[in-house]
């Protein structure tokens, strides 16, 4: 009862035709929000459970990189943990691909159903809120390019769908400020959420791997898994 089915909707940041000042003011507040609600968090939980020494190093694509919060965050802790961490970001978006341009040690505008990257070229691939922009019919080729690139680990994370974090996310829209757009987006964004079990069938079904899935605080969800050699 409190997980509704799993719905499409509209989002404007799903639209090429949403003007580009619109798109980064939603995305200043789809970053504070995976700062404050814990997007960003779970994130980097994963990314850093498996530990790394000084003088390590490890490169990390970020698929949908948006405002290249994700990549920013994992570059603060790989400096506090000795590790040399070279970033490389894609978005759909071309504004959003040239704005990480001078943020990432890489950029490029291109199609997460289409990673212009060789195989096992990166050692962590991220996919982080963006699954669930894509039809059910197109996630599996969107994994199977993530498994595909990934050296060592492929990280998605997500929003948990439910009434309450629908709710949640309402309610907390209104003192932190939001724009109306984003408030329109976020809502339909953890309605096109997914359930840990749902998250977990989706990546056996698409790369023949199985991850481990985690629930994380702010009803987020993330699955790890090694890709296939």
């Amino acid at each position: 009862m409190l997980v509704p089915r799993r719905r499409r909707g509209f989002e404007h940041l799903d639209d090429p035709r949403t003007e580009p000042a619109l798109r980064e003011r939603s995305l200043r507040d789809v970053r504070r929000a995976n700062t404050l609600l814990g997007g960003a968090w779970a994130v980097t939980r994963e990314l850093w459970r498996e530990p790394l020494g000084p003088g390590a190093a490890l490169s990390l694509l970020d698929v949908g990189t948006g405002l290249a919060d994700i990549p920013a965050r994992a570059r603060r802790g790989a400096r506090r943990r000795g590790v040399t961490l070279t970033t490389f970001g894609i978005d759909e978006a071309e504004v959003l691909a040239a704005r990480g341009a001078a943020l990432l040690d890489g950029s490029v505008c291109a199609d997460a159903r289409r990673l212009p990257f060789p195989d096992a070229s990166v050692d962590v691939v991220v996919c982080s809120q963006v699954l669930h922009h894509f039809e059910e019919a197109e996630i599996p080729a969107v994994l199977a390019e993530l498994s595909r690139v990934a050296r060592q680990r492929v990280i998605v994370s997500d929003l948990r769908r439910s009434w309450l974090a629908a709710g949640g996310f309402w309610l907390v829209s209104w003192p932190l400020g939001f724009h109306p757009v984003t408030r329109h987006d976020g809502l339909t964004s953890v309605l096109r959420g997914f359930t840990p079990d749902e998250l977990a069938r989706h990546v056996r079904s698409s790369t023949g791997c199985t991850p481990v899935v985690r629930r994380h605080p702010g009803f987020r969800v993330t699955a790890t898994w090694s890709p296939r050699p």
